[in-house]
């Protein structure tokens, strides 16, 4: 559905997208996560055709969004951070107003209203936008984006706003919306993803550094193995034990205490079961082992040792075009552009610059 191939996107001698490829099917519902500033918004923006690419290609429904650019909008429907909200409209008017841009040939009032069903807006439909809470703004806005109901759906920061039943509302319409549509999110509430998402596409400094399902994503994270030891024995001489013990990279002691036992938190080396080893070390002294659980890494665990372990070099270097450029197409607009302007000459004014077919209008 979504074919990403070798995107690059330079602003002078920045590099804010550094060759990244990917491919997402109809029915995922994909996170793209990163810190600020790591491409995230310049590759959504270049996927829905406000920007154009240094390089590379992306097709939306087999359509390459520079080549075929208004017929590949049609398949997106798109909620910036910022919903595009004209304040002085009532909602229905709004919605009326996107219905008649898209060119939307579903019949309209059975559409809208079961759009204003989906978002919760149907109490607010006659209401003026610029009177409504922000949570409700934000819901007018993914109404906008279904509009149509576009095979691909691109969300950022959608529930930004919203009260906490809000959310698992718009969560809940993710959900729905995967089963027949293709989903991107793009949020910082690394919750949302886990709860939402099947995959999580993971971006830095303008590279995909990681790109995994999400019950998967800690693969993506070369990191030690952590358990949670609850041991019988000396506090400071088991804490001086652990640290010693070869395999164990980090041992710290935790607030639970039961009894004389107290809980320990280890990390071991990559690649390496401490268990069997930690059990007859602990034996020999005769520290009773009363309770091991691994501990899986969270989302912000992961998220963050990606992001670090990421190599800093590239960000700000300038891209050489690995593909097909875009000149032939730039220099096809410049031609048309130059021409047009040369209408201008003899009266007809920015209706000639436009290609206005009432260009005689500069001469009366």
């Amino acid at each position: 559905m979504i074919k990403i191939e070798h995107l690059v996107k330079n602003y002078g001698s920045n590099c804010a997208v550094d060759d990244i490829s990917f491919e997402i099917q109809k029915g995922e519902i994909v996170g793209l996560l990163g810190p600020n500033g790591a491409g995230k918004s310049t590759t959504m923006n270049i996927l829905t055709g406000y920007l154009s690419s240094t390089s590379g290609t992306v097709s939306v429904a087999g359509l390459d969004v520079l080549d075929n650019p208004l017929e590949a909008k049609k398949h997106i429907g798109y909620l910036p951070e910022q919903p595009p909200l004209y304040l002085d409209m009532t909602v229905e008017e709004y919605l009326i107003f996107n219905y008649n841009l898209k060119g939307c040939k579903l019949n309209r009032t059975k559409h809208l209203e079961e759009i204003c069903e989906v978002v919760k807006i149907k109490d607010v439909y006659r209401r003026v936008i610029k009177n409504l809470s922000k949570g409700y703004r934000q819901r007018v806005g993914i109404a906008q984006a279904l509009i149509g109901s576009p095979e691909v759906i691109i969300f950022d920061e959608p529930t930004v706003g919203l009260d906490p039943k809000q959310i698992i509302e718009v969560r809940n319409l993710l959900r729905n919306l995967g089963r027949d549509h293709t989903v991107i999110l793009s949020t910082h509430i690394l919750q949302e993803v886990q709860a939402v998402c099947d995959r999580i596409i993971i971006i830095n400094k303008g590279k995909i550094v990681a790109d995994e399902k999400t019950e998967n994503i800690t693969r993506a994270v070369e990191n030690n193995r952590r358990f949670n030891v609850k041991i019988c024995g000396p506090q400071k001489e088991v804490l001086a034990t652990l640290r010693s013990k070869q395999g164990i990279v980090h041992a710290e002691v935790l607030a639970q205490r039961d009894g004389d036992a107290y809980s320990y938190l280890i990390e071991s080396e990559v690649g390496i079961d401490i268990r069997k080893s930690l059990f007859y070390t602990l034996a020999e002294k005769k520290w009773p082992l009363v309770g091991m659980e691994a501990m899986g890494m969270s989302l912000e665990d992961v998220f963050i040792a990606i992001v670090d372990q990421s190599a800093p070099k590239s960000r700000y270097e300038r891209r050489t075009p690995k593909t097909r450029g875009r000149g032939e197409a730039e220099k096809e607009i410049a031609k048309t552009l130059v021409e047009n302007a040369e209408k201008t000459k003899s009266g007809g004014g920015y209706s000639a610059l436009f290609d206005d077919d009432n260009s005689e209008s500069g001469d009366k």
